[in-house]
């Protein structure tokens, strides 16, 4: 359950929204109107990634996130700089925890500059403020 509380906390910061519980689910949902949700889909992923401590899960998580999102013409493919994409690519041969780390700092100040700032004008932010200051702070999200 998102409380107005949650979601008034968002816009103090980036920071606050993505490591809310309901904040990177609910910016996703944002992120998917404006056809860029494979920013928040990446960076959640880099996260996961650098929880898993096996080498082999480490080897097949990094080449999922490599061919969905890095190499040229992925399907969700992430907008970052050559230097970074070729840096990843010699790095796919023995993948480290940090490997993607470059690419997921490029994506979260993507995010933070350009999304997070139309997220906060945003109908859609200001409709869940509204509806859950309307509602009492009863949660709309179960």
């Amino acid at each position: 359950r998102v409380s107005l509380e949650e979601v008034l906390e968002w816009s103090q910061s980036f920071e606050k929204l993505i490591t809310s519980k309901y904040g990177p689910m609910i910016y996703k949902m944002y992120l998917k109107t404006e056809h860029s949700d494979e920013n928040i889909e990446f960076w959640l992923a880099c996260e996961a990634y650098k929880k898993i401590t096996s080498q082999r899960k480490r080897t097949s998580m990094a080449r999922k996130l490599f061919t969905g999102y890095i190499q040229p013409q992925a399907p969700k493919e992430v907008n970052i700089d050559s230097p970074v994409r070729r840096m990843i690519m010699r790095n796919m041969k023995k993948p480290t925890e940090t490997c993607f780390d470059e690419a997921q700092k490029i994506i979260y100040m993507h995010m933070e500059r350009d999304s997070y700032p139309r997220f906060l004008e945003s109908e859609f932010y200001q409709n869940l403020k509204l509806s859950l200051q309307n509602n009492g702070n009863n949660s709309i999200i179960n």
